[in-house]
């Protein structure tokens, strides 16, 4: 009566949204477990999503009813639909200070999120807090959250503290910690390595629930490295006979067995630790007595660990007496009613015939039975059991057993399995090659599609071979056995795709060697396999090359080849057929009938299926011929790895392999310039010049005879000949202050030019060419991409071989007296500009005055500062190489007669920031006297 009383009021505290629910809540739950189809529930499902969002929007919401909507969005995110709108509440309900709502959050939150959710961030901080609170409860709820939520990139955030919890006064705490560090152990083994020791003090631990949690970890590490935990074995023994001894609390019994699950956790253990160590079983041997003694077969619980010993049993290195008991545990399973106790038996006895091959013959009437059983489950384990009792004496009923079984599934996966097994144990133990045939045809007929195509190799080929012996007649009889069995199987409608090339094949390497089948009967066949499978251009290739053989035997022996039409006719199409392949060999065929029988015997041999074939992979047999060609002036051949070291940029100068050829793509750098012999030849190479560093030879001191082994070295890129194209006008003024640099008593005339960081004395070809026009645009573009000028750095002089001069050098001027004319310009000159102030010139008219004049000067002019300047008056530059250029002269002309030109230079204190040299020679570049340069140079 109280009873009722009791139900009745819970009743009616559900009526009225008992159990800290709301009406609203729980007549959702009634809807949809009354929905009758899915598109009703899922009607109901958005219907609530609707309503949570409008909800979670209204504002100062109170906590009751925030934990109402949170578990209303876990059961719609059960229920299978996305309700992500909320999980942001969910982390919120986290950082709450009550209890039951934060336990809500967490257990919303691992339900919601997972380890690389972006929303974990928000959690992190949260936990490492709760992780330090009084509160064990709220410490244990933080680290259920740790196991789900910590990824491997977070952990080192939190584990600190959960190390500090492994001495935790509350069990349920170290318990918690220890499955929070096994969880760190799989997600990332290398960030816990150095807290393996703990896992072992944690074995000892006083609570049996810290001591079973720590055995998880252990099973893990001890089946990575066995050989570090050997010593662990007396541990892992005393603690399962105390646990049998029932010393353990009463609280861990279940169904009366003394704490189940550690007792199987520590069997699992003491296999993988006894497995080939005798002296780690024998230890083993008395408690393992002792458990198949003292379970109680007659719960489910029992029979596990009963089981569990069994497998145990099976990985160590058992004695008599337990092989005994576990054969009477195994007896016991397979009689009993229970499909899962037969299954048990049927797998254990598969575990100890490796051990003791007898112990299946006292147990073949049950295995029978099992064979018998509808259970489709107990069928397939009992043929693993079957197919691991597998010999020579029982392999015929095996297999047939198998092959039966094989037909009447439909499960390809399986099927595929039991073929294969077939395969194996036909392979391995046939009583005859007939017999080996034989199977072999049935499994190909029901299974052909599903086998691999190596058995179907192996096949042929033992075929080919016969008994491996010298009994002829027995070889011809299994071949001639062979033909019968495939012609009679022809007949079927339907075959496998391997199947008929095995039969293509056979036909056509045996099909008329005894005389008993004609070659017509014989090609007729094949016809009709190629034409009822034409859409198989793999059948019809192996029946192409089965007439092909057929035709050639036939001729061999000298026989006259009656070509059916039918055959002819699928010759005919295929020569027309759109498959390279098939067509190649329907050629072959055509081109074979109309050769001679020493021609044909040569070409296919009979019976020669069998021998080895050398296979010359360096084709000696062309040396001859590849002799003749590279001395008539052919090119060696560079095999694919030169090839491919051959575009490496940076080894391509330490390697002498052949030249590229002009045709192919070259990705190394351009080579150095030769210098050219003929003075009227147009020299289009790049030419040298100094690397603009500015930083590491500001304080080297100048050295001409170094210097022109360091521009050697380097190359840049000249753009002179190239048409200008683009460009606006600039104020045009007198000319009257350009000037010309000195003439040499002998004809000579210095050079100037600034090279950055450097300076450098060349000697200047005396034959010029004419001036070409220069585009600022791709000047500009030249030293964007470069670094450097593209215009050229010297003057040159008219002259049909156009030769680049280098820079920096005196040049012979031509018989005529020179026209001072402007010099090309020097984007990079960064010289200190001087005193003298002139106009600005038209940078074009300067140029189209170098295409009209014979000769040039030395001097730098800056063409982009004049063409975007606004103003007229600029600075004259003078760099310290022109000064010294001029020096290097002064005893073949005058020096003092020497004018700089007008540019304009780049802004002033850049110029002073970047010209180190100058800085670290403390030259004031306006300065032009000789003397002191003199002294410079020694």
């Amino acid at each position: 009566m109280e009873q009722l009383k009791t139900i009745g009021r819970e009743l009616a505290m559900g009526s009225q949204g008992g159990f800290g629910q709301s009406k609203e809540f729980l007549d959702l739950v009634k809807s949809i477990g009354e929905a009758r189809s899915k598109a009703e529930e899922d009607r109901i499902v958005l219907s609530e999503i609707d309503i949570l969002k409008r909800k979670l929007l209204e504002p100062d919401i109170p906590k009751r009813k925030m934990k109402e909507y949170i578990i209303r969005l876990v059961y719609i995110e059960m229920l299978g639909h996305d309700a992500s709108f909320g999980y942001i509440h969910a982390v919120k309900m986290t950082h709450d200070d009550n209890l039951l709502l934060k336990r809500t959050g967490y257990l919303a939150v691992t339900l919601f999120l997972n380890e690389d959710h972006d929303l974990i961030i928000l959690i992190v901080n949260t936990i490492q807090k709760d992780l330090r609170s009084d509160n064990y409860l709220v410490v244990c709820a933080a680290l259920n959250a740790i196991c789900r939520l910590i990824n491997e990139e977070t952990i080192p955030a939190v584990l600190p503290q959960v190390v500090d919890l492994l001495n935790h006064q509350k069990e349920a705490v170290r318990k918690k910690a220890i499955m929070a560090l096994h969880r760190f152990h799989r997600k990332s083994p290398s960030s816990v390595s150095h807290l393996i020791s703990n896992f072992r003090k944690r074995l000892c631990d006083n609570d049996p629930g810290v001591m079973g949690a720590t055995l998880c970890p252990l099973f893990d590490l001890i089946t990575e490295d066995v050989s570090s935990y050997k010593d662990l074995v007396s541990s892992f023994v005393s603690i399962l006979k105390q646990v049998t001894e029932r010393r353990l609390p009463k609280s861990y019994d279940y169904h009366q067995m003394p704490a189940p699950f550690i007792q199987i956790k520590l069997l699992k253990i003491m296999a993988l630790l006894g497995c080939g160590d005798k002296s780690a079983s024998e230890i083993m041997y008395m408690v393992l007595g002792d458990l198949f003694r003292k379970c109680d077969s007659s719960t489910n619980i029992g029979n596990a660990i009963l089981y569990e010993c069994i497998r145990c049993i099976s990985c160590i290195i058992p004695s008599p007496k337990l092989l005994e008991a576990a054969a009477d545990a195994i007896s016991k399973f397979l009689k009993s009613d229970s499909h899962n106790l037969k299954y048990m038996g049927i797998d254990g006895l598969g575990r100890l015939i490796k051990i003791s091959p007898d112990i299946a013959e006292q147990h073949q009437l049950a295995v029978i039975d099992c064979l018998e059983d509808p259970d489709d489950t107990l069928k397939r384990k009992t043929f693993e059991l079957l197919y691991k009792m597998t010999k020579s004496s029982n392999v015929e009923v095996i297999v047939d057993r198998m092959t039966d079984y094989m037909i009447s599934i439909n499960d390809n996966h399986y099927k595929t399995e039991i073929a294969s097994r077939c395969v194996e144990l036909a392979e391995q133990f046939a009583p005859s090659n007939q017999w080996f045939i034989q199977i072999m045809n049935k499994v190909f007929e029901h299974a052909g599609d599903l086998v691999n195509i190596k058995v179907a190799h192996n096949l042929m080929r033992l075929i080919a071979e016969g008994f491996g012996e010298d009994d002829d007649d027995a070889d011809s009889k299994l071949r001639l056995s062979a033909v019968e069995s495939y012609l009679q199987i022809m007949s079927e409608p339907k075959l496998p795709s391997l199947f008929l090339q095995v039969i293509s094949w056979v036909l056509g390497e045996y099909g008329t060697a005894d005389g008993k089948y004609s070659a017509s009967y014989i090609s007729g066949k094949l016809c009709d396999v190629a034409d009822a499978y034409s859409s198989d251009e793999t059948v019809k290739g192996y029946a192409v090359s089965a007439l092909m053989k057929i035709y050639a035997f036939e001729i061999a022996f000298g026989r006259k080849v009656d070509v059916l039409p039918e055959c002819q006719s699928l010759i005919e199409e295929l020569l027309a057929s759109h498959s390279t392949d098939l067509q190649h060999r329907a050629y072959e065929l055509q081109a074979l009938l109309a050769l001679d029988a020493r021609a044909v015997e040569s070409i296919l041999p009979l019976d020669a299926s069998c021998e080895d074939i050398e296979v010359d992979k360096d084709l000696s047999f062309l040396n001859g011929y590849i002799q003749q060609a590279i001395e008539s002036g052919a090119q060696p051949y560079i095999s694919e790895r030169e090839r491919s070291c051959m575009l490496e940029t940076t080894d391509y100068h330490s390697r002498d392999h052949h030249e590229v050829p002009s045709h192919a793509l070259r990705f190394e750098a351009y080579e150095r310039p030769k210098p050219s012999s003929l003075p009227t030849q147009a020299s289009t190479e790049l030419v040298p010049v100094p690397e603009p560093s500015y930083y590491s030879e500001a304080h080297q001191p100048i050295s001409t005879s170094s210097v022109s082994e360091r521009e050697s070295s380097e190359i840049k890129l000249r753009l002179d000949g190239v048409k200008q194209k683009w460009g606006r006008p600039s104020y045009q003024s007198s000319t009257s202050a350009s000037s010309t640099p000195p003439q040499a008593a002998n004809g000579t005339s210095s050079h100037p030019d600034v090279g950055v960081g450097s300076s450098s004395l060349k000697p200047r070809s005396s034959y010029e060419s004419k001036k070409p026009e220069i585009d600022p645009e791709k000047q500009r573009l030249a030293a964007s991409l470069f670094g450097g000028s593209s215009s050229s750095r010297s003057d040159r002089k008219s002259s049909s071989g156009g030769h680049k001069p280098a820079k920096g050098t005196a040049s012979k001027p031509p018989k005529e007296n020179p026209i001072p004319v402007q010099p090309p310009p020097d984007l990079l000159d960064f010289g200190e500009p001087t005193a003298t102030s002139v106009t600005a010139t038209d940078p074009f008219k300067e140029l189209e005055g170098l295409m009209d004049s014979s000769s040039q000067d030395g001097g730098s002019t800056d063409v982009m500062g004049v063409l975007y300047s606004d103003a007229a008056p600029v600075t004259t530059t003078t760099s310290v190489d022109s000064l010294l250029s001029e020096l290097s002269d002064s005893s073949k002309g005058n020096p003092d007669t020497y004018q700089s030109q007008t540019s304009k230079g780049p802004n002033s204190k850049e110029a002073l920031e970047k010209d180190a040299l100058v800085r670290q020679m403390g030259v004031n570049p306006t300065s032009q006297n000789p003397t002191l340069f003199k002294d410079l140079l020694g």
